[in-house]
């Protein structure tokens, strides 16, 4: 019983965070790249308006800073229940 607990308690925290990263790439990607853009195009940045910017380079930018940050914390969440590879 103690294993099936464990288990639930790590993919629990697993589609917690999965479900964090594609939130935040969604407001990052879709909000500000395509709805909050009018609101954006005031703000320059690297020669064009900050809407535009997270539309082309910003989503990618964040997707790899997620990338990055999900294969770190798994690595940490893998070793906090023992199903870290040695």
């Amino acid at each position: 019983m103690s294993d099936n607990s464990e288990n639930n308690g790590y993919w629990e925290a697993n589609i917690r965070l999965v479900t964090i990263c594609l939130i935040i790439w969604a407001v990052v990607s879709f909000g500000f790249g395509i709805l909050l853009r009018p609101m954006l195009s005031g703000i320059a940045v690297g020669g064009t308006d900050l809407g535009f910017w997270f539309a082309q380079q910003g989503s990618i930018i964040v997707f790899l800073a997620l990338i990055f940050f999900y294969a770190w914390r798994m690595n940490k969440l893998d070793r906090e229940h023992g199903v870290d590879e040695q």
